[in-house]
């Protein structure tokens, strides 16, 4: 059965930081937001570009990654439907310093930076979110780099799948995440074919399931702490 596609009022509603806001506050929300399609392959966002907008993901799947002076692609993070980024640039009113691009087709939610100021003004509700969003981050990242340093493939792909879990950063995925063994390789830093051996030792411990199209996650805080 296909499921009913969200539309962008209802991808706004259904977010955390819209939960508590105001009636007039949440009427510009959705007069001011607007969508954008990008295809597989296409850029989001671009490194270098001036930060216009608050991004989020109403469909697809995306990287946040860049290059290294040697020409290596490096991945950042993943963001699947319900995640948002692009904060602490916009609290910087820095350029931005990555790429985000687009793993499959995509549905992008873009908040105007004006708007993004505008509730930061005036939001209490919306800066505690604010705060959260950031310490999420902000562990998140500690925790890639020290999975990108110490941690075998196996473990990384583990890792990779359970980081997906943040209830704060990405709300809305499921048990079975929609997402292929060449998405997994890209985000854990691991060709294909190491990420499929990965994800059938994972499914022999009982920590996961490969369904078509999918990975049926079983045992969470196995993934969270497995050890190669």
């Amino acid at each position: 059965m296909t499921l009913p596609t969200q539309t962008l009022i209802d991808h706004l509603r259904s977010t955390i930081w819209a939960r508590a806001l105001t009636a007039a506050e949440m009427a510009r929300v959705e007069a001011d937001c607007f969508e954008q399609f990008v295809p597989k392959g296409g850029f989001v966002c671009r490194k270098g570009e001036a930060l216009e907008n608050w991004v989020g993901i109403i469909d697809g799947l995306v990287k946040i990654n860049n290059f290294s002076p040697d020409g290596k692609n490096v991945t950042f993070a993943g963001v699947p439907p319900g995640g948002w980024f692009g904060e602490g640039s916009l609290l910087k009113d820095q350029f931005r310093k990555y790429d985000v691009m687009a793993l499959r087709d995509t549905r992008v939610a873009r908040m105007p930076r004006a708007t993004f100021e505008w509730l930061l003004e005036g939001s209490l509700p919306f800066n505690r979110f604010l705060l959260m969003q950031l310490n999420e981050r902000l562990g998140q990242f500690i925790g890639l780099v020290e999975n990108d340093r110490t941690l075998d493939i196996d473990t990384r792909v583990a890792r990779c799948l359970a980081a997906m879990f943040n209830s704060h950063l990405y709300p809305g995925l499921e048990k079975v995440v929609q997402i292929s063994q060449e998405e997994i390789g890209y985000l854990s830093g691991a060709s294909r074919q190491r990420a499929n051996q990965a994800l059938q030792l994972l499914e022999r411990e009982g920590l996961l399931r490969l369904d078509y199209g999918g990975i049926r996650v079983l045992d969470l805080e196995g993934l969270r702490h497995f050890q190669a």
